[in-house]
C-alpha cells in the first residue's frame, strides 16, 4: 500500500503543509511542485487573443495557448482555453491538436486537460559551440550526487529569473525535488545568489530592479541592499548558501559556472533538509560544489 502527500507552494509563494510519502519499501519523498515563486510562469492567463493584422494569426493564437498553459500548473481543458483566450471551441481544438502532434503539449487521458511538455524547455537550453549546457554538466552533477547523496540541480538565468533546467534526485528516502522549469525566487535561493554575485553591471541592476523582494522566511534577504551586501562573502568563498531563506528546513549550497570573463553561465546546487545539509558543513559542501562547477564549465566552454 502506498500513501503519499506532497509539499507544495501556495499562490502566495509560501510552503504549505509538509509531509512525506512512503511505499512498501519504506522509501518516501518530499517534493516542492510548481515554479517555486507562486506565480506560475508569470504569464497572464486571462487576456483574450487580440485580433491583429499579423501575417500569421494561427501562430499568434498557438503561442497564446502555450503562454496560457505555462501559467497553469494544473493544466486546462479545451473549454477553459477557449474562455480565457476568447477562442472558438473549433479553433481551440485545432490549435491544441497541432501542438499535441508537434509534442509541445500533452493531454491527460482521464482528465482531458492539456499541459506543456518538456519540449520547450529542451529547446531553450543554452548551447555553446554545439555543446549542450545540460549534457556538459551531467557528469559533474552525477559526481556531486555520489559524494553527497543530495538532490543536485542545474539552474540558469532567463529574463532576470533563476530557472531550474536539470535535476538528479537524492538517493535518500526523504528528498527535496522540484519540477523542471521551476523558478525559485532569485534573491533567496542559493543558485540565484551565486549567479547574481558575479553578474556584471548593468545586468545586475536590471535584474534587481525586476525582482520582487518577498520575505519567504525570517532569514530571507528581503531588500536589494541586504542582498548586494552578501555578494562580497559569496565571491570570497566561491559559493552561496540558502539557509532556510526560501523554505524553512531546506538548505542549499550552490556554485556558479563562470566563463573566461568571470561572468555566470549557470549554477549547480545541492538541496535537502537542514538536518542533513547542516550549516557546520557548508564549507565542505561548498568545496564540492566549486569543484563540480569548475569541471562543468571547462566541459561546456572548452
Amino acid at each position: 500500500m502506498k500513501t503519499s502527500a506532497t509539499q507544495r507552494t501556495t499562490s502566495a509563494g509560501k510552503a504549505s503543509s509538509t509531509s512525506d510519502s512512503a511505499d512498501g519499501n519504506g522509501n518516501g519523498h518530499a517534493s516542492l511542485n510548481g515554479n517555486g515563486n507562486g506565480n506560475g510562469a508569470g504569464v497572464s492567463a486571462t487576456s483574450p487573443v487580440a485580433e491583429s493584422e499579423s501575417q500569421a494569426p494561427a501562430l499568434q493564437r498557438g503561442l497564446a495557448v502555450l503562454e496560457f498553459l505555462a501559467g497553469r500548473e494544473e493544466g486546462a481543458t479545451l473549454s477553459e482555453i477557449s474562455a480565457a483566450l476568447g477562442l472558438s471551441p473549433a479553433s481551440s481544438f485545432r490549435l491544441t491538436g497541432v501542438l499535441e502532434d508537434s509534442g509541445y503539449v500533452l493531454r491527460e487521458e482521464t482528465s482531458r486537460r492539456f499541459r506543456l511538455s518538456r519540449k520547450l524547455l529542451r529547446l531553450g537550453q543554452p548551447q555553446h559551440e554545439g555543446r549542450s549546457l545540460v549534457e556538459s554538466c551531467l557528469p559533474a552533477m552525477r559526481e556531486v550526487l555520489a559524494q553527497t547523496g543530495e538532490t543536485v540541480q542545474l539552474c540558469c538565468l532567463a529574463e532576470h529569473e533563476c530557472v531550474m533546467i536539470e535535476q538528479l534526485a537524492s538517493t535518500h528516502p526523504f528528498k527535496y525535488i522540484v519540477d523542471l522549469g521551476s523558478r525559485p525566487p532569485i534573491h533567496c535561493c542559493a543558485p540565484g545568489k551565486a549567479m547574481l554575485a558575479y553578474l556584471p553591471e548593468p545586468a545586475l541592476s536590471a535584474t534587481l530592479a525586476a525582482t520582487t523582494f518577498n520575505a519567504h522566511t525570517p532569514r530571507t534577504l528581503a531588500t536589494p541592499e541586504a542582498l548586494v551586501e552578501s555578494f562580497g562573502k559569496i565571491r570570497e568563498r566561491g559559493f552561496a548558501v540558502d539557509q532556510g531563506e526560501h523554505f524553512e528546513g531546506i538548505h542549499c549550497v550552490a556554485a556558479p559556472l563562470l566563463d573566461r570573463h568571470g561572468h555566470p553561465v549557470a549554477a549547480i546546487t545541492i538541496a535537502g533538509p537542514s538536518t542533513r545539509i547542516q550549516a557546520r558543513r557548508f564549507m565542505e559542501y561548498g568545496r564540492i560544489m566549486k569543484q563540480a562547477a569548475a569541471q562543468a564549465a571547462l566541459r561546456y566552454l572548452g
